[in-house]
């Protein structure tokens, strides 16, 4: 069939509608979709190893002829076993599937195999688990003249879903590969030659199917230059077309602003104090606000948003603050109703369960307060995402604040700030995140906005006790929780996954919250993950809020930003499938009241690496630090998780490959320079406007 880029799937040879759902499941619709599809690793081999070296833990190609090849059942489940034992020059070694009953009707006694998987301990020998396997006419499998895409070679691994294997996917990219030549290049040509490197077409060959190491690293370099500098380049152009805006100018009000910090209940800390002044330098202009801030978890970024936007009444404008949740939206309400009770401000909050009024303007109970109402009265306001809908309209908004600005897209940012019209001002924007993200990295990703980083913490907080602890220490750690849990305090207990997975050794919340309530059976335990509706969600975070319930067991679903100050343990299971920030932020739910605080870690792992990881959070309670031991060892990916929606989404490209990075920046700065609207590039105009990245 005559194939093109455009092409659905469905019409690729092997490819029919379950498949083709299961593809769409990872957003590939098309052969171009699929052509993008990046491996995210790749297994090296090239050199199967001989059955007498092989280790528990080694990944690695294995070439022998099978013996003995019999289906089983699994003595605890009934489950369908395949066993086999194929032997080469060096010995005998023992191969295990699982529920795969079909592989004797493929494999039989005598035939040669080229096996690629890990190597498992097994009793007291070794075996093979679920490798991929493939035939082949004898020892000689480097001569063998039949294809072993599967099993040898450096292998892409690609991401997946639970009914698409690694095999088929190889398979159809396989099939379609050539269509490659069809994807037109949109890197300038002189950019190419200026950086050495190859065409587009011929990355994504080598990508998908490297002969050698030297493949990877060309091709990875020029896919990676491409992500940095299309975020580079689609930065600059947004800083260039804000510079054509306008804003209301926002004066500085110093003798309120001093009044306003003398009364605080705490002295403000000198990194609050020069990062509050930027913002008011930046307010004072013509020209629209964009500005990053970034404090670590309790280092007080909610204060220096009250005085942005009390400067911003004092200048008779309209403020909004959006949070991600109802809950935070709500505490922030609270907030700033008890720090400016002494101006005359009027505050509201709109959620889509709540609309509340700091002023009580109303005489008649029957009277409601809407959304509307809060819209044209309210000089500050407070909400979620529900103040981004189409019909709502401001009137004077003049600073537009946007806490854990990483849980909102670019787009539903943009409604806030849009322009009405070409004569209109758009408002001033702060974003907020408590996420640690060293300067360098955030230079990078929010290459639109201006850096302002908190880095002190307030002083008086206690320092949280972290420790690792072992699994002969697991009772002793439940104690310690009892006890606390009586005299009043409160805990969470943290999983990294919602369901038991078999392939993953991990902790689930639904298995964990039974165990949790057979441990602690006098105490009121709830479970809260990412399948709970938003609704009941807030029900739940309420009722812990109000100590109706003494131990929540969670995902990593548990908000940033909210006082809970009653919560002074958390206990985090597989501690060791998180990133050091995530870790950090889960650290951060407690320690926020009077009680000393706890954080116990429970790592699978007992590799010296990953403890030596974490012992980082051990010692360090600077989330920039962190940061930094973190990222040099995992990955911004890895350590980034999903908490952290607003990144780049990088398949090829290290955001530690500081080379790619600076030159790509340079190659972006003199592209503008020569042709500002990007009008002699098209393709590339395309790709950034409709971000195809």
């Amino acid at each position: 069939m005559n194939y093109s880029i455009n092409t659905n799937i469905k019409e690729i040879n092997h490819v029919g509608p379950t498949t083709a759902n299961q593809f769409k499941r990872l957003g590939i619709e098309t052969i171009q979709d699929l052509i993008f599809h990046w491996p995210w690793r790749f297994e090296d081999f090239r050199h199967p190893t001989p059955i007498n070296s092989l280790k528990p833990d080694l990944i690695t190609n294995v070439v022998g002829q099978i013996e003995i090849i019999q289906n089983k059942r699994s003595p605890k489940k009934h489950l369908p076993i395949t066993e086999a034992f194929i032997k080469d020059e060096t010995g005998q070694l023992k191969v295990i599937w699982f529920n795969q009953p079909f592989i004797t009707r493929n494999l039989h006694v005598g035939d040669y195999v080229s096996l690629a998987g890990k190597i498992k301990p097994d009793y007291l020998s070794i075996a093979m688990h679920s490798p991929e396997y493939e035939k082949i006419s004898n020892f000689n499998s480097s001569d063998n003249s039949q294809s072993t895409y599967n099993t040898q070679g450096i292998l892409p691994v690609y991401h997946s879903t639970a009914k698409l294997t690694q095999k088929q996917i190889r398979f159809i990219i396989n099939q379609i590969i050539n269509k490659a030549d069809e994807i037109i290049d949109w890197l300038p040509e002189k950019i190419k030659k200026n950086q050495k490197l190859i065409n587009l077409n011929e990355a994504i060959k080598k990508i998908h199917q490297p002969k050698t190491k030297e493949d990877l690293v060309v091709a990875k370099k020029r896919l990676g230059f491409n992500e940095l500098f299309l975020i580079q380049l689609k930065s600059q152009l947004i800083r260039k077309n804000n510079e054509s805006f306008f804003s209301t100018p926002i004066n500085f009000k110093e003798k309120e602003t001093r009044e306003f910090v003398k009364n605080l209940p705490f002295q403000l800390t000198n990194d609050q104090k020069k990062v509050t002044w930027q913002i008011l330098q930046d307010l004072e202009k013509d020209k629209p606000m964009s500005r990053l801030l970034e404090g670590d978890v309790g280092s007080g970024k909610t204060i220096v948003a009250i005085t942005a936007m009390l400067n911003v009444f004092l200048n008779n404008q309209q403020s909004v603050l959006m949070a991600p949740t109802e809950i935070l939206a709500h505490q922030h309400y609270l907030s700033f109703c008890k720090f400016l009770s002494n101006f005359d401000i009027k505050i509201g909050l709109v959620t889509s369960s709540q609309k509340l009024f700091s002023k009580d303007i109303f005489k008649k109970e029957d009277k409601k307060i809407t959304t509307d109402f809060v819209i044209e009265n309210a000089d500050i306001v407070i909400g979620t995402h529900t103040l981004i809908q189409k019909n709502i309209k401001f009137k004077k908004l003049a600073l537009v604040i946007i806490d854990e600005q990483h849980r909102f897209g670019v787009e539903q940012r943009k409604i806030l700030t849009k322009k009405e019209d070409k004569k209109s001002l758009i408002p001033h924007l702060l974003s907020m995140t408590a996420t640690p993200i060293p300067r360098s990295l955030a230079m990078v990703i929010y290459g639109d906005l201006d850096i302002s980083v908190i880095k002190e913490i307030p002083p008086g907080r206690q320092k949280i006790v972290t420790q690792i602890i072992s699994e002969t220490q697991r009772n002793q750690a439940y104690t310690f929780i009892r006890e606390k849990i009586k005299t009043g305090q409160q805990a969470f207990v943290i999983c990294p996954l919602i369901d038991f997975v078999d392939t993953m050794e991990v902790k689930a919340v639904k298995g964990e919250v039974k165990k949790i309530k057979e441990i602690f059976p006098e105490f009121k335990i709830e479970v809260l993950h990412g399948k709970i509706k938003s609704a009941e969600k807030e029900i739940i975070m309420k009722k812990f809020q109000a100590n109706e319930i003494n131990i929540l067991v969670a995902t990593s679903v548990i908000e940033v930003g909210v006082d809970l100050p009653n919560a002074s343990i958390i206990l985090i299971e597989g501690a060791d499938r998180f990133g050091l920030a995530q870790l950090h932020q889960f650290r951060g739910r407690v320690g926020r009241g009077i009680h000393q605080s706890y954080c116990f870690l429970f790592a699978e792992s007992k590799s010296p690496k990953t403890i030596r990881r974490l012992n980082a959070l051990v010692k360090h309670s600077d989330g920039f630090m962190l940061a930094k031991i973190d990222l040099q060892s995992r990955g911004p990916g890895q350590f980034y998780g999903t908490m952290q929606k607003g990144w780049p989404d990088l398949k090829i490209a290290s955001l530690f490959d500081f080379q790619l990075m600076k030159t790509a920046k340079e190659e972006v700065q003199k592209l503008i320079q020569d042709d500002k609207k990007l009008k002699n590039y098209p393709e590339l105009l395309n790709r950034v406007t409709h971000g195809l990245f």
